[in-house]
């Protein structure tokens, strides 16, 4: 989750942010709900029909390359291909989506998505396959999809009041978490009737989205009547802006550490349900279930955010995981891993959205997209990371001392997170901020 705030010695700055970014409302001003704001509508809707493409194809991928070839190297190369955007193309997506028009930027992406995801249809129906292609076009899929995204989200700032962004972004994170649901069944239905079909889906979907871009109204991007300065030197400034943010770097720093932990838990989590003799259908019962409980609390953020606050949320959050990650060292029947992964999940789903909110609402609308990138790339880093971490910590020492070596790990990152967000001076810095829900 990420949280920002502003360091002791740029408060006066941080304030005149914060009260640019947020304005109230007259006392006699009626914002209209969400369900009526029609181009958050067209955003949201045509936003969330994209990333199911994209999670619809995402299994396509590997299904195509070994039904295909037979070969797990093949598949996995290609897995690669598409996952490498993550780590090299986030911060040019920042600093492309806070210099450049997003709706055009989005549009192009758009286009793109869809006539790499074309050629993949073609080439399959055509009856040939070369892993070569299927790699370029997981890469350039996957490239798009990030500039898209990080300029979607940016977007929403533009098209929603301040007072409505943690409903909106609760929305949004729902939508993923529901995308991310349904988006590898439906996959693998699709590629079972046709073996080029979902590709097809995934290229509709993103004419979908780029139909619902067109028909926006509003301008998705601020002023930008500055000098434009060099890429990297955009980069640069986005780095140096969460540098000065004491909150958000200490907040980057919980993300990074649980986000390795939660690795060695997905890992984990499948040897002890394959050491008590249970089959992948008892993993796909817990992990959708997870899921469900993900997406219902990205749903409730907004709930907990107006009764809250950040902070709480933050140490509320941390403090529950070390609990619960300490007891799967003792869980074994599929019911109680169930429950412990749903609820660790849905503490997950409040926190991502709470973080993403405090994020937008304390950043200048003209680094929206690089403090995004930046904290996603931090993000996608720990999730790296942790993959290795968990091979080599479940291959060396039994489950249960792994999963106790996981919640000791996650007791020292809660206790930091409440020395880091409990004090006075983190409380009375958020009322300052004036932040509203």
């Amino acid at each position: 989750m990420v949280m920002t705030a502003v360091e002791e010695s740029s408060d006066v700055a941080g304030r005149g942010v914060a009260e640019s970014l947020v304005d109230e409302p007259a006392e006699d001003e009626v914002l209209p709900p969400l369900g009526k704001n029609r181009n958050f509508l067209l955003l949201w809707a045509g936003a969330g029909v994209s990333i199911l493409g994209s999670r619809i194809s995402a299994i396509a991928y590997t299904l195509l390359v070994y039904w295909s070839t037979g070969s797990a190297t093949a598949a996995s190369l290609v897995t690669f291909a598409a996952l490498l955007p993550q780590l090299f193309m986030q911060l040019p997506a920042g600093a492309v989506a806070d210099r450049w028009d997003r709706r055009r930027l989005m549009i192009t992406c758009d286009l793109g998505r869809m006539v790499a995801i074309s050629t993949i249809v073609v080439m399959v129906i055509a009856g040939h396959l070369w892993v070569p292609l299927l790699m370029a076009v997981a890469f350039i899929e996957g490239s798009l999809t990030i500039f898209y995204l990080i300029a979607e989200r940016a977007a929403v700032f533009t098209v929603v009041p301040g007072e409505q962004i943690g409903a909106a972004m609760s929305r949004n994170e729902a939508r993923s978490q529901a995308a991310g649901l349904i988006g590898q069944p439906i996959g693998t239905m699709l590629f079972a009737a046709l073996r080029w079909l979902p590709f097809g889906a995934t290229a509709v979907a993103h004419l979908i989205s780029l139909i619902t871009l067109m028909f926006i109204r509003k301008d998705l991007q601020g002023d930008r009547s500055g000098p434009r300065r060099h890429i990297l030197a955009e980069i640069a400034e986005g780095f140096r802006f969460v540098w000065t943010q004491q909150y958000l770097r200490r907040a980057l720093m919980l993300i990074a550490a649980s986000n390795i932990l939660f690795q060695v838990l997905g890992l984990g989590l499948i040897v002890i349900v394959k050491h008590n003799g249970g089959s992948p259908a008892t993993i796909g019962f817990i992990i959708g279930a997870s899921a469900v409980a993900g997406m219902l609390g990205a749903l409730s953020s907004n709930f907990f955010m107006r009764r809250w606050g950040i902070r709480r949320i933050i140490m509320t959050v941390n403090g529950a995981w070390a609990v619960l990650m300490l007891s799967i060292a003792f869980a074994q029947q599929p019911i109680a891993l169930a429950a412990i992964f749903s609820v660790i999940l849905f503490g997950a789903g409040v926190s991502n959205v709470a973080g993403i909110v405090f994020t937008m609402k304390t950043t200048p609308e003209n680094k929206q997209g690089r403090v995004g990138s930046i904290a996603t790339l931090l993000a996608s880093g720990g999730n790296s990371l942790g993959a290795l971490v968990a091979g080599v910590l479940l291959d060396n020492v039994a489950i249960r001392t792994a999963m106790l070596v996981v919640g000791g790990v996650m007791v020292v990152i809660a206790v930091f997170a409440i020395v880091a967000f409990g004090g006075r001076k983190a409380a009375e810095l958020e009322r300052e901020l004036n932040v509203t829900y």
